[in-house]
């Protein structure tokens, strides 16, 4: 119940604004062609800004190299624009009390932003049934 509660502020106060941005980025990689797996990634992003709360991010046992040199492009397209857009969005729901939260989120979404190649979003529940320590998960921490 928590953790529908939270997404649902998290919707109205900034999720739905940050899905758009990573819509929108993931469009622009497939009209690139030769990033098009770069806009899978933007709208599996999408989706986990758009209703975090109950989900985590967890790096890939077998991510190397690709996913590297991928992060690196990734900066430079998409990467340092939308963690911009958390990073505004984090300062502006810091301006309230009820929003200081979300924004410490927003904060810690923006890192993930800038490489998310080799990271795979699963649910909450499923961490410790993927061997995933504690110090291994990224982005915002699970509610409830």
């Amino acid at each position: 119940m928590l953790r529908a509660i939270l997404n649902v502020l998290w919707l109205v106060l900034s999720g739905f604004w940050l899905a758009i941005g990573y819509f929108l980025a993931g469009l622009l990689m497939f009209i690139l062609i030769i990033t098009i797996p770069f806009g899978f990634a933007a709208w599996r992003m999408a989706g986990y800004a758009l209703w975090p709360f109950g989900r985590v991010v967890v790096p890939q046992a077998d991510a190397g190299a690709p996913s590297c040199i991928g992060n690196v492009l990734w900066f430079f397209l998409a990467g340092i624009w939308l963690a911009l857009l958390h990073v505004f969005s984090g300062i502006a729901l810091c301006i309230t009390i009820i929003g200081i939260p979300f924004g410490i989120a927003n904060f810690k979404l923006a890192g993930l932003a800038l490489n998310p190649l080799g990271k795979e979003i699963v649910d909450a529940d499923d961490v410790g049934r993927l061997g995933a320590g504690t110090n291994q998960v990224y982005g915002v921490p699970p509610a409830g």
